[in-house]
């Protein structure tokens, strides 16, 4: 679904898009040779369709006079009353608006028929996506994956902080592209090859072989301490260096001793991985460097093929179009390094070569993803524009880097612990589950609330790790974000615990007797408990219908722009409208008709918040 970017955020797509047919169909009857000419041109009169920015002043607001006047020698509100004329003699048009209004030099105020709404929102209850349509065109089965590539820890190192924003966005894009119909395969690109594997091995023989031979004979910390011994010895003793070359060369010649050693660090590095990823709920396929390492050479083969190798001081290399360096020449690609070795430039190359190819040489892909942090902008730009020459992305198929900033510090650096070390991931996420459950005590001792353990431990590990992933969610990822702990977990603001509370709201709702039909999207009809057709006479009632309209706009959005963030911002908008509904208007104490409606809205608000909240990879909770 290709959506202009102006139609976004308008209530309903589907009435926006047929909007702009009705609009674009009357300028063509009014302006007849406007329209031919533009038609010749390879354009056509554009109503130019956006949100109204107020909601005094309708839905809609057409703009396209404005444009057309100068080209048609004719006042903007000339042009907008022969529209308009076009218009109120449609009778599509009348069906789907109340009359429209001119306002200002000749924009055009156009406001949907509330009764649409109304019967909008009532088809989308009990309807599990909520009006969000599946991805148009082939079948999920006969449609070309999208792969997308997150995370990618290095194996015998821990998990850290830098790792947070890439495993997390990277879901939250897989959850929306597979909620849309995609067939999504979750890459996780893991560091386990190379160099490293070579100074590690080597070191392992000399202080502690045991770890080389049996699983678990050292845990993780320890493996980490040990690749720092290792990686000091390298950059400072030239034997070792020598020694931990060789080691690499047998391991990449298949040794069945370093075999054995690589495939029990792997193991061990993993164990401690899924248990992260299980506490954050992310699911991921595993193929590291290594899966790539059988098709480097015909990496370079391909591009020697292609004409578009150049030996440089014993190197291969391709040299970049439009990217230069300091000195104003062109910047290379280094394919194979002078001693025969190659670099994660020809493993990332491998990649891109495998996931384009047809099935079975190949993943078949139509549109690769890859998030990681902005500072691999230049090297992405380079591996993409090399595999375009290269002719290994095919034509209509998409490739992009999907870059980040850093998390800082409150000092507005990269967050460090007081040691200076990177934070672990673990460590962070142990103590925002841990603050949030010393301030759940307080909270509770504070109402003189009685609750077991198990349930503030459950709803303690629920919000911290909600609060972890919507404070990084809802930050534009192309920018760096502070993280603090006090302002992720608070309970005002846009924050996970805010929009937790108004689903917890609204479940008790439920509880103090409020028919809220099966308080879950599951069922194929909508729920016998509400109207049909719903009625709403409050203008906090139609502010909440038209933001829960806007759901489907707003995840083509997320899926087009790959910004997540435009889904948590319309989450706290929906909260914040539901909040002034529910504390302006009576629901349980209205009169019976308008309690039925009200009591839809309140189901759907939490349906919403529920679906929105999924597809960023948090859970909600009935009680806090």
């Amino acid at each position: 679904m290709q959506v202009p970017r102006r139609l976004f955020l308008l209530p309903m797509l589907r009435f926006a898009q047929t909007l702009d047919r009705q609009l674009g169909a009357a300028l063509e009857r009014a302006f007849p040779a406007a329209a031919a000419a533009a038609i010749a041109a390879g354009r056509r009169l554009d109503p130019q369709l956006v949100a109204a920015s107020k909601p005094e002043f309708g839905d809609f607001q057409a703009n396209g006079a404005l444009a057309l006047a100068k080209s048609l020698q004719q006042a903007p509100r000339q042009v907008a009353t022969a529209l308009l004329a076009e218009l109120e003699a449609d009778p599509a048009f009348a069906a789907l608006c109340l009359p429209p209004q001119i306002a200002g030099p000749g924009f055009l105020n156009l406001t949907l028929r509330p009764e649409l709404l109304a019967a909008e929102l009532r088809r989308r209850l009990g309807d599990p996506r909520l009006g969000v349509p599946l991805v148009e065109g082939q079948s999920a089965a006969a449609r070309p994956p999208v792969i997308v590539d997150f995370s990618s820890p290095n194996i015998a190192k821990e998990m850290h902080v830098g790792h947070l924003r890439s495993t997390i966005i990277g879901d939250a894009l897989a959850r929306v592209l597979e909620f849309r119909g995609h067939p999504v395969l979750r890459l996780n690109h893991v560091g386990d090859w190379g160099t490293q594997f070579g100074m590690l091995i080597t070191h392992l023989k000399q202080v502690a072989p045991e770890a080389l031979s049996t699983a678990d004979a050292v845990d993780l910390g320890d493996l980490v301490a040990f690749y720092r011994q290792a990686k000091q010895r390298f950059d400072a003793d030239e034997v070792f260096q020598a020694t931990a070359r060789e080691e690499v060369v047998k391991l990449q010649s298949g040794d069945p001793v370093s075999r054995r050693a690589w495939q029990l660090l792997c193991d061990q590095s993993r164990r401690e991985f899924e248990q992260i990823y299980g506490r954050l709920d992310i699911r991921l396929s595993e193929r590291g460097e290594s899966f790539y390492n059988p098709y480097l050479a015909a990496v370079v083969a391909d591009l020697e093929t292609a004409g578009l190798l150049v030996v440089d001081a014993g190197a291969k290399c391709v040299f970049l179009e439009g990217m230069q360096g300091k000195d104003g020449n062109p910047l290379p690609v280094i394919v194979q390094k002078s001693d025969g070795g190659f670099n994660y430039a020809t493993t990332d190359l491998a990649a891109i070569r495998y996931r384009f190819a047809a099935p079975p040489a190949g993943d078949g892909a139509g549109w690769v993803i890859y998030v990681t942090d902005a500072g691999q902008a230049h090297h992405f730009a380079g591996v993409f524009q090399v595999a375009r020459r290269a002719g290994w992305i095919p034509e209509g198929a998409r490739v992009e880097h999907v870059p980040f900033g850093l998390v800082q510090g409150d000092d507005g650096k990269k967050l460090k612990t007081r040691s200076g070390d990177t934070v672990r991931l673990k460590d962070l996420l142990d103590e925002a589950v841990e603050r949030c459950e010393a301030d759940l005590r307080r909270r509770l001792a504070e109402e003189g609330r009685q609750e077991d353990d198990n349930f503030v431990h459950q709803v303690a590990a629920t919000v911290g790790l909600a609060a972890v992933k919507y404070a990084d969610l809802s930050t534009n990822r192309l920018t760096n974000y502070q993280f603090s702990f006090d302002r992720m977990l608070a309970l005002q603001g846009n924050t996970a615990p805010y929009l937790l509370y108004a689903v917890v709201r609204i479940a008790g709702i439920a509880r103090k007797g409020g028919d809220l039909g099966d308080g879950a999207a599951t069922s194929a009809e909508p729920q016998a408990a509400f109207p049909d057709p719903l009625l709403f006479s409050e203008p906090q009632e139609w502010a909440l219908v038209r933001e829960l309209l806007k759901l489907d706009t707003v995840i083509a959005e997320v899926e087009q722009e790959l910004l997540p963030n435009r889904l948590c911002s319309y989450l706290f908008e929906l909260s914040q409208v539901f909040n002034r509904f529910y504390d302006q208007v009576p629901v349980l104490k209205a009169e019976p008709a308008a309690r039925a409606s009200r009591l839809a809205l309140c189901r759907l608000s939490a349906d919403t918040l529920k679906l929105g909240l999924g597809l960023l990879g948090i859970a909600t909770l009935e009680r806090m």
